[in-house]
């Protein structure tokens, strides 16, 4: 399981603004469809399509201990999730935790990203 990291400002916008959301207890999902990934498919069918993973965790959370512990918990969610039903690619995805999340073991977050990745119609068929 490989993905890449959103890391331009711009991206996170457009997915807050255009993208699909589904809200649970412990984390915020928003999905936008990776439009470079499809020009890259079709003028390279041999590379890989993977998708561009970006995780949001507030100050307002705790100290920077608290913050990275949460950012693990969710990378490891989104591997399991990704792992266990085999997530669509080439999606923008921004999972963004909540107050909830701090606090919060991975089989919670875990639960709360396959509920959302289903509800978005993200795990493939």
């Amino acid at each position: 399981m490989k993905y890449n990291s959103v890391k331009e400002n711009h991206l996170y916008s457009k997915a807050y603004s255009k993208g699909k959301k589904q809200v649970t207890k412990h984390i915020v999902v928003y999905v936008l469809r990776d439009y470079e990934a499809e020009k890259l498919r079709c003028s390279r069918p041999d590379r890989k399509i993977i998708n561009r993973i970006g995780i949001t965790v507030s100050k307002k959370l705790g100290g920077a201990v608290e913050r990275n512990r949460t950012k693990r918990i969710i990378r490891e969610a989104y591997r399991k999730v990704d792992c266990s039903v085999q997530l669509k690619k080439g999606f923008i995805i921004i999972i963004v935790a909540r107050s909830a999340a701090v606090n919060a073991k991975t089989d919670d977050i875990y639960k709360d990203f396959f509920y959302a990745a289903n509800r978005l119609e993200m795990i493939k068929a």
